[in-house]
C-alpha cells in the first residue's frame, strides 16, 4: 500500500468517554505531568522512561510524534476525558508492515485513570480504525510477561495470546524479559463487535 494511497488518520476520533486526538504544540506541559505522575509505573515497563525528562524535552518528542503523524509514519494519540479535558491516556498505533499491513499497538495510562477502562476504549478505537481505515491483517500488542495490567488490557480488548518469547530482551529493571505477543486479525475484530 503506497503512502499516497492510504486513507488520512482522523485528527480527533470521540469515543463514549474519551477524546482521542493527535498531539499539538504546547502538549508538552500536560503529558509531562502525566508522566511526572505515573513515573513509577513507566520506569518499571517503558525503555523511554529511564529518566525524567523536563517539559522542553517532553515538548520536542510530542512535536517529533505530531511530524510522524502527520507523515503517516506512526500514529500517536492523546486521550483525553469529555467531561473535565484531562489527559488520561497516551497510545501509539506504530505501522511494522504495510505490505501485510501489520501494526502494533501501544499504550500507556495517567496514574490518577488507571483501572477505569479507558486504556481499553482507546485500544478497541485504535484497533477498529487500523482494521477499517488500512485494512490491517494482523495487529499486536507486545508486553512484558509481568505486567498483568498490560495484559488484561490486551484481553478485555479481544487480543489473543499468540507468543511467549523467552529472554527477548532486557527489561529496564536489568531482568531478561519475556514478551507477550497478542494479536488480532480481521476476523476477530468483527466478531467481537470493535
Amino acid at each position: 500500500m503506497e503512502s499516497q494511497e492510504r486513507p488520512a488518520f482522523p485528527e480527533q476520533i470521540e469515543t463514549e468517554r474519551l477524546i482521542l486526538r493527535a498531539p499539538r504544540e504546547g502538549d508538552g506541559v500536560e503529558v509531562n505531568a502525566a508522566i511526572r505522575e505515573t513515573y513509577a509505573d513507566l520506569h518499571e515497563w517503558m525503555e523511554w522512561a529511564s529518566y525524567l525528562p523536563d517539559v522542553a524535552e517532553t515538548e520536542s518528542r510530542r512535536q517529533q510524534a505530531r511530524a510522524r503523524f502527520l507523515a503517516g509514519e506512526e500514529f500517536s494519540i492523546q486521550a483525553h476525558l469529555k467531561t473535565t479535558g484531562a489527559l488520561a491516556v497516551c497510545a501509539a498505533l506504530h505501522p511494522r508492515d504495510w505490505t501485510v499491513p501489520k501494526f502494533e499497538i501501544g499504550y500507556w495510562c495517567r496514574a490518577a485513570y488507571q483501572g477505569s477502562g479507558y486504556v481499553t476504549e482507546t485500544v478497541g478505537t485504535l484497533t477498529r480504525l487500523a482494521f477499517e481505515l488500512f485494512s490491517a491483517n494482523r495487529i499486536e500488542i507486545r508486553c512484558d510477561a509481568r505486567n498483568l495490567r498490560s495484559r488484561r488490557v490486551a484481553e478485555r480488548a479481544g487480543y489473543t495470546l499468540e507468543a511467549s518469547l523467552k529472554n527477548d530482551v532486557v527489561a529496564p529493571d536489568g531482568v531478561l524479559r519475556t514478551t507477550l505477543i497478542y494479536v488480532r486479525f480481521p476476523t476477530t475484530s468483527r466478531d467481537s463487535g470493535l
